[in-house]
């Protein structure tokens, strides 16, 4: 057997395994790195997070990924470029968290990477009928493995894609097994740039479980921040407390299909733009709206759509626990309206359950590969956009 293999086949049969999830979103803030102890797979999973931190991305690098980020004609030399010094660049951060955690590489089983999403392209956005449901992300698996000698799983959405589904949310994968309570109807809300939540009923049954995004989470108001500011986000939700909420605007914005559409379903930057919010000013005759006025009704826009999405699938006479995780739950301008909206739903961050709402994505590629490694396929049922399979892609360091 060739020695990689073996290597491979010893840590699915370990007792326990050490795997670093990353992850880097479509708010580009930086690489999260998630040092993860794992026990069992599947509904028997235990996980302990032993390590995480949030490496940020300087301008440079954000400059660069953002060339060729959600754009239709790009350099393609570019993106050629970048896929390899991506997969370095994350490979080099692994090893800057491992000397400062005093752990050495080789006490790690595997990298899980994520990597870095420059374009999402389902059917419902591409609307081209010979081609199937596609994304992209960038940050090569072999090149993170051969930087960091560790074997690496990467490019987990593809086969998602292969399966019928959309590439994302997959966050149902790991949230299923970890945060899955028996009598307890959870919500598992991320907001990161786009929104999405996985709802997990206490019956425990996977056929009714399911993911979907929501719409923009933090991706618009970032933009505009940027834009008006010259700062990456709103800290504290400060601009959007200071401006006015403007309703013509907000019924704007709320108008497109993608809303309407069934669950599950995917989105993006590549919708969600600065073009976007131009068209609805100008079809809602606002073009002359302060930048903190702007920013009040995009933070009011990501949280009505995130609440109607949920009450979709509220039934009257259960109750309902909301878990919060991603950038967002950092806004209280956000989570303030998200709380007049949903009154009836209790709410609070992962971090009571043990995962830090911070880490959480991170964590979530990191029970990918788990499973990838030692799990057997779950099923989820026929439901469209939810497909049974096993996701990553290996690549060793030899």
């Amino acid at each position: 057997m060739n020695a990689n293999l073996r290597k491979l086949v010893e840590i699915a049969q370990k007792p326990t395994r050490r795997i670093i999830g990353l992850m880097s979103g479509t708010s580009m803030d930086g690489l999260d790195i998630a040092l993860c102890r794992f026990s069992g797979h599947g509904a028997n999973t235990t996980l302990t997070l032993e390590k995480f931190d949030t490496i940020a991305f300087g301008d440079d690098i954000k400059d660069e990924i953002r060339r060729v980020f959600a754009k239709k004609e790009i350099d393609f030399q570019h993106l050629c470029l970048l896929n390899p010094w991506v997969g370095n660049l994350h490979g080099k951060l692994v090893l800057d968290c491992l000397k400062k955690w005093q752990i050495a590489p080789q006490d790690i089983d595997v990298v899980a990477s994520h990597g870095q999403t420059v374009f999402h392209a389902p059917k419902i956005l591409h609307r081209l009928d010979k081609y199937p449901n596609a994304t992209l992300q960038i940050g090569d698996g072999d090149h993170i493995a051969v930087t960091t000698g560790i074997i690496t799983v990467s490019d987990f959405r593809q086969k998602h894609c292969a399966a019928g589904g959309e590439g994302a949310p997959l966050a149902v994968y790991g949230d299923y097994f970890i945060f899955s309570k028996k009598d307890e109807n959870r919500i598992m809300l991320n907001m990161g740039g786009i929104a999405n939540f996985t709802y997990l009923p206490g019956t425990l049954d996977a056929q009714e479980v399911f993911v979907t995004d929501t719409g923009p989470g933090n991706t618009l108001i970032d933009a505009f921040m940027r834009k008006f500011f010259n700062l990456p986000y709103d800290k504290d939700g400060k601009v959007a407390l200071s401006g006015h909420v403007n309703q013509s605007l907000l019924d704007a914005l709320k108008k497109d299909a993608f809303f309407k559409g069934p669950f599950p379903k995917t989105t993006g930057p590549e919708l969600f733009s600065l073009d976007y919010v131009r068209i609805a000013q100008q079809r809602s005759n606002t073009t002359s709206l302060s930048p903190e006025d702007l920013v009040a009704t995009l933070t009011q826009f990501s949280a009505e759509t995130i609440a109607e999405a949920i009450l979709k699938v509220f039934q009257q006479g259960q109750n309902y626990h909301l878990y919060l995780s991603g950038g967002g739950m950092h806004n209280p301008a956000l989570i303030d309206a998200l709380r007049k909206l949903l009154p009836d739903f209790p709410m609070e961050a992962t971090d009571s359950l043990g995962i830090s709402g911070d880490a959480k994505e991170a964590v979530l590629f990191a029970i990918l590969a788990n499973e990838m490694l030692c799990g057997d396929t779950v099923d989820f049922g026929t439901r469209e956009g939810v497909p049974s399979v096993s996701m990553g892609k290996i690549s060793f360091p030899n």
